[in-house]
């Protein structure tokens, strides 16, 4: 039996940008939440460092040099419109929280705390800045718990451990008729009709071995809207954070240099001021990381494999550490048996974040084509991409972005849903597609448990499509893709049940990341430049002659990919060489 629902505003993701879009929709129209966590358990909340707003409370700062940073990191593919207003809009979105009640770090004065991050300076460039304002280093944890306490003020409607799974549109494929979604505690299947829906559903990090990504993070608003024939934007684009825990990939915040930590190779150097002379320790993520890749590539790795470097906090005071990095020192005694105090930290690079996702304008409106949005539709957070990040995104901007564009997706889905007179007809059988996906899967008897696909993803990914890339590890990803693919289709499950099949829902996953990967890898074997956090060691300079662009990639009806080119927007920062 297949449950209805019927509501305006139908939102997919219960994390930062989900709820904040669901705290401006509510009590304005009829709006869902739906989300297959709870939503204290969004990865959101896994963000530590922090926030970043020209507050200027400690220093000299304008939203200004914020934008010019972030244009700077981004390699120059980010469109500074976008940029202009999340910059822009950052005050007042801080303010906004610490009104709601997050306990933000404070200064003796009672103003928010600010501390340095990567790529953020002042004056263009001259030196850094104290620009992220944070909670210690649980800042998406305050985030998260804050936006949350004020849903349940004004009484959203969550729908939890439902699994969205299809997007739908009206019969003639013109109009946003709203989503089908699992629910996880009977396995049945529910349609929820909406005048608007909002995807806000994170990111695709589970594609690779060693990443900071919870075990949730498997793409599934990316691949269910590239499923339906629209394009993703800019995946070959994906970060890796510079300081993962060594094997782990747990993340120990950036916030941890941003309060003087160093970086370390085998020979005790502190080696980013030859790469970075300016701002060292602080350079922009993708340049620490490629750092970080070259040093153990050329011997200096620290460890019986050489393969990973240090971060020392040795030289911080044991108060700072406490007040300031509680996690980060924790959990290096907790999962590497390390102390802080008196010992440096192995790290390494961790696949951390999605620039790319689904193609939205600065009002979160999703894009259809480069020209053109489909009504009805948006997103925000990581699953999207507007573009502010372009290459490569700059250390607590993903904060920002969640909270700023959440609120813009809010408002656009609240305006065409009051704007919009009826729900548009639903497709007939709209589960079908789902039903039969769910089937085949239960149904499998003679294929591969998923778990199995998915460590050879994961493994294959890592070694070919991470910091450093070539046409021929690319290639042959691509090659081993289409094998994952094939042994999919077979995929098969230990659970056959209804109740909490978790074993069904990550074989359901695997499926999207597999399409993902696909993308990511597409992408970087066509774009032949190395910009932000996309590094080809066969085309290792940036080339805005050809690739000025922002990538899409569209599915076609059977099964293969087209590629798409839109222009990146340009402002008042005109390209120039990185440097720092």
């Amino acid at each position: 039996m297949i449950t209805s629902h019927t509501y305006d505003v139908v939102i997919v993701g219960a994390g930062g940008a989900g709820l904040r879009a669901a705290i401006e929709c509510a009590g304005k129209v009829k709006t869902a939440v739906i989300s297959k966590l709870y939503p204290t358990r969004s990865h959101t909340g896994a963000a530590q460092g922090g926030m970043c707003a020209a507050l200027g409370n400690l220093e000299d700062d304008k939203w200004e040099w914020h934008a010019f940073d972030t244009v700077k990191g981004s390699d120059y593919l980010g469109d500074q419109d976008a940029i202009d207003i999340m910059c822009k809009e950052a005050v007042d979105a801080v303010i906004e929280l610490e009104h709601m009640g997050l306990p933000f770090s404070r200064n003796p004065d009672g103003t928010i705390a600010q501390r340095p991050f990567g790529g953020h300076t002042r004056n263009h460039g001259e030196a850094p800045v104290r620009r992220a304002c944070y909670a210690a280093d649980r800042t998406g944890h305050m985030i998260l718990q804050t936006l949350y306490q004020q849903c349940v003020k004004r009484d959203v409607e969550f729908f939890n451990e439902f699994y969205v799974l299809d997007f739908l549109t009206s019969p003639d494929g013109t109009e946003t008729a709203g989503v089908v979604a699992y629910e996880q505690r009977t396995g049945a299947l529910h349609v929820f009709r909406a005048k608007s829906v909002v995807f806000a559903s994170g990111g695709f990090g589970k594609m690779y071995k060693v990443t900071s990504n919870a075990h949730a993070l498997t793409g599934d608003g990316p691949a269910v809207i590239y499923r339906r024939g629209f394009p993703l934007e800019d995946m070959e684009f994906f970060q890796f954070h510079p300081t993962g825990i060594y094997r782990l990939g747990i993340l120990l915040s950036e916030a941890a240099r941003g309060e003087g930590g160093i970086l370390r190779n085998s020979d005790g150097e502190r080696f980013m001021e030859r790469y970075a002379p300016t701002i060292k320790d602080l350079a922009p993520r993708d340049m620490v990381s490629r750092a970080i890749r070259q040093e153990i590539n050329e011997g200096r790795g620290c460890g019986d494999d050489g393969e990973y470097v240090l971060l020392d906090l040795t030289h911080l005071p044991k108060e700072q550490l406490d007040e300031k990095l509680p996690d980060v020192t924790e959990f290096a005694r907790t999962y590497l048996g390390v102390e802080p105090y008196t010992e440096g930290v192995p790290i390494q690079p961790t696949a951390h974040y999605a620039m790319g996702g689904i193609p939205t304008n600065v009002d979160a409106e999703v894009r259809v084509s480069p020209d053109r949005v489909f009504p009805g539709l948006f997103a925000a957070g990581e699953c999207a991409s507007v573009s502010v990040h372009g290459a490569n995104r700059l250390g607590t901007n993903s904060l920002l972005d969640i909270v700023v564009f959440g609120k813009r997706a809010g408002l656009g889905a609240i305006r065409h849903a009051t704007q919009t007179p009826r729900h548009a007809d639903l497709p007939d059988a709209p589960t079908a597609p789902l039903a039969e996906l769910l089937d085949r899967i239960i149904s499998s008897t003679d294929g591969e448990p998923a778990v199995e696909i998915r460590r050879e993803l994961q493994d294959t990914m890592n070694d070919n499509a991470q910091v450093f890339r070539t046409g021929e590890t690319l290639t042959e990803q691509m090659r081993i893709l289409a094998a994952l693919q094939d042994r999919y289709a077979t995929v098969t499950v230990d659970d056959k049940g209804k109740t909490y099949n978790t074993d069904l829902l990550e074989a359901v996953e695997l499926g999207h990341l597999l399409d993902l990967a696909e993308t990511v890898v597409e992408g970087a074997l066509n774009r032949t430049e190395s910009r932000g956090a996309h590094y080809r060691e066969d085309f290792a300079k940036r080339d805005d002659g050809n690739w000025m662009k922002h990538t899409l990639v569209y599915r076609e009806a059977d099964g293969t990919r087209r590629l798409d080119y839109r222009p990146v927007t340009l402002g008042r920062y005109e390209p120039m060489e990185r440097k720092y």
